[in-house]
């Protein structure tokens, strides 16, 4: 009886390959694998969903194909770019973010009861290596480029850190410290100026005395030797 039980549960679970683990770094390419005998069965429908495959279809599903074309794909990021003719409908994701992590599902529905495909993968991502990052942007329209650069690099600059901070922190040191001796300069360059034109001044007032003295001197002289 239990051997019975069994048997008609087994019947009843949809098939699945098992449960697997991707881990990809942040601004890489990933891609999750998902196959299928097209030679037994022909080209068929595919879904790829976030979270595991449920009882039917795909949960949140994120891109869709039937016949080897793509008729659904919530994101260009998403692509097919296994050979769909061998059955090879891996999910790839370009330019991986923190928040393509989590479950994945593919589902192959393979005509018959209960004989549908199922793949379960949980993708894990990792920070990005120190350094510039290269990846396969250049694929995407220009809408879809620059989003990916404005991510990359709000992913990849972390505020808090103490290296980061530190570096700023020198070079505004050194933004003041410039003004500062600039200003200096200005103030002394100012002082020498002022203290020429004061010494200008001076000269001229000396010399406008020393001639008016002369001329009262001359004056004088000639007042005393004046004929009667």
């Amino acid at each position: 009886m239990r051997g019975l039980c069994c048997f008609f549960f087994s019947v009843l679970t949809q098939v699945c390959s098992g449960v697997s683990t991707v881990t990809a770094v942040i601004g890489h390419n990933v891609t999750l694998p998902c196959r299928y005998d097209t030679h037994a069965h022909g080209m068929l429908e595919v879904c790829w969903g976030r979270g595991k495959v449920p009882r039917s279809k795909c949960s949140d599903t994120i891109l869709s194909s039937w016949d080897g074309a793509v008729q659904f794909r919530e994101s260009l990021r998403y692509q097919l770019e296994g050979g769909l003719t061998e059955g090879d409908v891996s999910l790839t994701i370009l330019h991986a973010r923190r928040s393509d992590a989590g479950a994945y599902g593919c589902r192959v529905e393979i005509p018959g009861w209960f004989n549908d495909l199922k793949v379960d993968i949980e993708l894990d991502i990792e920070e990005a290596p120190m350094g510039p990052l290269v990846t396969e942007s250049y694929l995407l329209p220009t809408a879809e480029r620059l989003e990916i650069q404005t991510t990359s690099t709000s992913e990849t600059v972390e505020p808090d850190d103490p290296a980061m901070a530190f570096v700023i922190s020198e070079k505004i040191s050194s933004s003041f410290l410039e003004m500062e001796n600039i200003g200096r300069m200005a103030a002394l360059l100012l002082l020498s100026i002022i203290i020429i034109l004061i010494f200008i001044y001076s000269g001229r007032r000396s010399g406008s005395s020393r001639t008016h003295r002369e001329a009262d001197t001359e004056n004088v002289y000639e007042t005393v030797n004046m004929p009667h």
